[in-house]
């Protein structure tokens, strides 16, 4: 069962209306076809979460709790390519032997691969793909295992015409906004870099900033931060770690093994102007411990989470999800903590102050 077990890595999209259990009967009107209608052409769909064969998307299937679990399948036949290959250039030796020529012209060439390619498509196990979702109810929040560009491309279209609205990809500038109230574009760029001579980026970078900004405090405030609803939560961050800045010279550094957070090439990277980019986020509550790989843009990756109580199938996968929510619903908090600090005429101008001063003294011996 996707989400079920293991660690997860998803995205978070923002839902642009309510939605309760009856959505289960649209992802049923948009079921995948059977997987033995399969020919030539991909087909495309939705399945349950249990299983890519199971077709049977009902309220029993998918509905577990505040939540609806599936996934949207795509099934094609493909060809390996190095079958494929081997087989065209078998067939070009014998249409040469056949013309009694040395070398085949492109257009003849162009058929005999065609050729071949549909003698051997329909003798080829469907290759299947998926991409597990979850519609959070009470949150109104769509969580999914779409991490690549590819597949959230995918993905947004295939719920619009499910669901009618389009979910809208949680990023460190929807969730500013969303949460805030705040447009990123209005916030001036800024450099860290204590070298007053590198000019801030011409762009803003909002996520990186909060991502740079929570490696200070953590490093000054020892990491203890709280929830809206009172509980006390604590975060720290682990190697390894990716700087970013555009520009001249390299654009990306990566740190890895050893001790990255406390290395002087992690300080020649700040200093040179980069930002963090990604890196391993720990997340402690009570004697629960999360741990993710987590990317500015805030896509979270192989999220582990603490072992739970529940035996049975749907049971485990509910506390599975309250256990996601309390991971990025944290992350969330101290995003919001950065971005009232953002925006603070006041209070802002000084924190700069003192991560330029930190960064200065973070490489010296």
């Amino acid at each position: 069962m996707a989400f079920g077990s293991g660690s997860v890595s998803f995205r978070l999209f923002y839902l642009q209306q309510q939605y309760d259990s009856s959505l289960v009967d649209a992802f049923a009107r948009h079921v995948a076809p059977p997987i033995d209608s399969l020919s030539r052409d991909p087909i495309h769909g939705w399945v349950t979460g249990r299983h890519l064969f199971d077709r049977a998307i009902a309220d029993e299937t998918c509905v577990i709790g505040p939540y609806l679990h599936a996934q949207w399948l795509r099934a094609e036949k493909k060809v390996p390519p190095a079958l494929l290959r081997a087989y065209v250039q078998m067939e070009e030796d014998l249409e040469c032997r056949a013309r009694e020529v040395e070398f085949l012209p492109r257009a003849v060439r162009a058929e005999v691969k065609q050729r071949v390619t549909d003698s051997l498509l329909p003798k080829m196990p469907p290759t299947l793909t998926s991409i597990p979702v979850v519609v959070d109810f009470r949150n109104d929040l769509l969580v999914a295992s779409a991490m690549s560009d590819k597949q959230i491309d995918t993905l947004a279209p295939a719920f619009k015409e499910t669901a009618g609205t389009l979910p809208i990809l949680l990023t460190p500038e929807t969730a500013a906004m969303r949460r805030k109230q705040i447009n990123a574009n209005d916030l001036d760029p800024v450099s860290f870099s204590p070298d007053t001579t590198l000019d801030p980026p011409n762009e803003p970078t909002l996520g990186m900033d909060f991502f740079t900004w929570l490696w200070f405090t953590w490093e000054k405030e020892g990491g203890v931060c709280h929830l809206p609803d009172g509980r006390e939560f604590g975060v720290m961050l682990e190697g390894p770690l990716t700087f970013f800045r555009e520009g001249q010279g390299a654009h990306e550094a990566v740190l890895r093994k050893g001790s990255p957070l406390n290395s002087r090439e992690a300080g020649t990277a700040l200093l040179c102007g980069k930002k963090l980019k990604r890196a391993k986020v720990v997340i402690a509550h009570s004697d629960d411990v999360f741990s993710a790989t987590i990317d500015a843009d805030f896509a979270f990756r192989s999220l582990k989470l603490p072992k739970g109580e529940q035996t049975d199938a749907d049971g485990r996968f509910e506390e599975r999800m309250l256990m996601i929510e309390t991971f990025w619903s944290a992350w969330l908090a101290l995003f919001d903590r950065f971005l009232e600090l953002r925006t603070d005429a006041q209070a802002w101008p000084k924190t700069l102050n003192a991560m330029r001063q930190w960064i200065a003294r973070f490489g010296e011996p």
